[in-house]
C-alpha cells in the first residue's frame, strides 16, 4: 500500500468520528469477502479492530485508541501486532547459504548459528526485489521473513532460482510456513512479560538473535528484531496456538501492552528511519542509495557473487547518484511523491514517507536527494499541494533505537 497508513488511519478515525460508516465501508471495506484473513481476524473484531485491506489481506489499522496514543504507548509500555500476513520461510539442505548468496547482499555464511540480519534480494540491475530479515537457524538451515505484498513475486523468483541451482546438483529445498502465524511484540516491557511465558533466559538472546524454544505451551520461532526502533521480538507460533498466546501476552502485561494497529506501525517504522518497502525502496533504488550499505557484508563487496553486484559495487566505488535522507519540516506533513527542491526551486528529489511524529510533535519525512545535496543540515523546500514548505535534511533514526545488545 502506497501513500502511508498513518494518513490512512486518520482518514478512517475521521469518517468515524463524523458518523460517516458507510463511507469508509464503501471506501476500504468493499473487497472484505476476498481479502485473506489472519487466524486473529475474530479477535481483532472483538478487540474493536478496524479492519482495512492491506496487500490482499483484512488487517487492524487501529483498535480503540489513537495511532498518535498507540505510537506513544509502544515506546512507553509497549504494542502486540499481529503480523501474520507477513510469509516466514525456510531453505534448508547442505547447499542453503551458497544458493542465498547468490540472490541477497548478506554474508550469510559469517553469520554464526542462532544469528541474523537485514538483508536485500537484488535484480539484475541491483535493484531492490524486497528487504528482509534472515536468520542462519544452522549451516543447512536459513529462515527468513519476506513482506506480504511481495510474497508471489519474491517466491517466483526464489523458485525459478532455486530449480536452476538444483538442476547443477545443488542440494538445498524449501517449506513456506503457512501453518504457521507471526506476532510482533514490541517495546521496553516486551521482555520481562515474554520471560513470563518461557521457561528460557531472554537476557540471553540480543538483537538479531534466533532460537527455537517454548512459549506458553506451544513451540515457537523467536527473533530478536522488530520493526519500531523498540527492543522486542516477532514470535512465529503455531496458528492454532496463536489467539491463545496472543491473549497471554496482554494478560501478562496488566493492560499495559496493547494490541497495535498497521497505523502506528508505520508511524513507529518511520520515527525509527527504517523503510517501507514500495514507498521507500522499489525495483529501481539500490541498496547503497537507500542507505543500507552496511547490509552488504565485507566478503560480498570483495567477492561479489550476486544479482546486480557489478552495479552496486560500481556504486560503492564511486558513490551513488541519489541517497535516501530524513527531513523535518513546517507546514502540513509531507507525503509520498511531494517534489523537494533546492533553496533556488530546483527539482532535487522526492519524499518517499512522511508524516507527523506522534513522539516528536513535528513533522518527519524520508525520500531521495541528489549526493552533494544529502549532507544533515542542507535546507530544502517540499512541494505539498502546490504551497513550498521549508524543510532541512537531518539524520536517521528521528527516535533514538532501543535494540537490546551486549553492553
Amino acid at each position: 500500500m502506497r501513500g502511508g497508513l498513518w494518513q490512512l488511519g486518520q482518514s478512517i478515525t475521521r469518517r468515524l468520528g463524523h458518523g460517516d460508516k458507510k463511507a469508509v465501508a464503501r471506501r476500504f471495506f468493499a473487497s472484505e469477502a476476498e481479502l485473506k484473513k489472519t487466524v486473529l481476524y475474530d479477535f481483532h473484531i472483538a478487540n474493536s479492530g478496524k479492519m482495512v485491506p492491506f496487500a490482499g489481506w483484512s488487517m487492524p489499522i487501529q483498535y480503540k485508541d489513537s495511532i498518535m496514543d498507540s505510537t506513544i504507548n509502544c515506546r512507553e509500555n509497549g504494542s502486540l501486532f499481529d503480523v501474520s500476513h507477513m510469509c516466514g520461510l525456510s531453505l534448508k539442505g547442505k547447499d542453503c547459504v551458497p544458493f542465498l548468496e547468490k540472490l541477497v547482499i548478506a554474508d550469510v555464511a559469517g553469520l554464526a548459528p542462532g544469528t541474523g540480519s537485514l538483508t536485500v534480494f537484488t535484480n539484475e540491475k541491483g535493484g531492490a526485489i524486497d528487504d528482509s530479515v534472515i536468520t542462519k537457524v544452522k549451516d543447512d538451515h536459513i529462515y527468513l521473513v519476506v513482506n506480504a505484498g511481495c510474497r508471489d513475486k519474491d517466491l517466483a523468483h526464489i523458485e525459478e532460482h532455486m530449480k536452476a541451482f538444483k538442476a547443477k546438483g545443488g542440494d538445498v529445498s524449501w517449506h513456506i510456513h503457512d501453518e504457521r502465524s507471526l506476532l510482533a511484540l514490541q517495546g521496553p516491557l516486551a521482555a520481562p512479560v515474554l520471560q513470563h511465558l518461557t521457561k528460557e533466559d531472554l537476557s540471553k538472546l540480543y538483537f538479531g538473535m534466533f532460537t527455537v524454544i517454548d512459549i506458553n505451551g506451544s513451540q515457537c520461532f523467536l527473533t530478536r528484531t522488530g520493526y519500531t526502533g523498540e527492543d522486542g521480538f516477532e514470535i512465529s507460533v503455531p496458528s492454532e496456538n496463536a489467539v491463545d498466546l496472543a491473549k497471554a501476552i496482554l494478560e501478562k502485561s496488566e493492560g499495559k501492552i496493547r494490541l497495535t494497529g498497521l497505523g502506528a506501525r508505520d508511524s513507529l517504522r518511520l520515527e525509527a528511519g527504517l523503510c517501507l518497502y514500495g514507498n521507500d525502496m522499489e525495483q529501481h533504488i539500490t541498496p547503497v542509495e537507500a542507505g543500507l550499505t552496511w547490509a552488504i557484508g565485507k566478503r560480498r563487496r570483495a567477492e561479489g557473487g550476486f544479482l546486480g553486484a557489478q552495479f552496486i559495487l560500481k556504486q560503492l566505488e564511486e558513490g551513488p547518484k541519489i541517497r535516501r535522507v530524513g527531513f523535518f519540516s513546517t507546514g502540513p506533513p509531507p507525503r509520498s511523491h511531494s517534489e523537494i527542491q533546492d533553496e533556488g526551486g530546483n527539482n532535487i528529489g522526492e519524499i518517499t514517507s512522511g508524516g507527523f511524529s506522534p513522539c516528536l510533535k513535528k513533522n518527519i519525512a524520508m525520500g531521495y536527494v541528489k549526493s552533494g545535496l544529502h549532507k544533515a543540515g542542507t535546507k530544502v523546500k517540499i512541494i505539498i499541494r502546490g504551497k513550498a514548505n521549508e524543510g532541512v535534511v537531518t539524520k536517521m533514526p528521528f527516535v533514538p533505537t532501543k535494540y537490546y545488545k551486549p553492553s
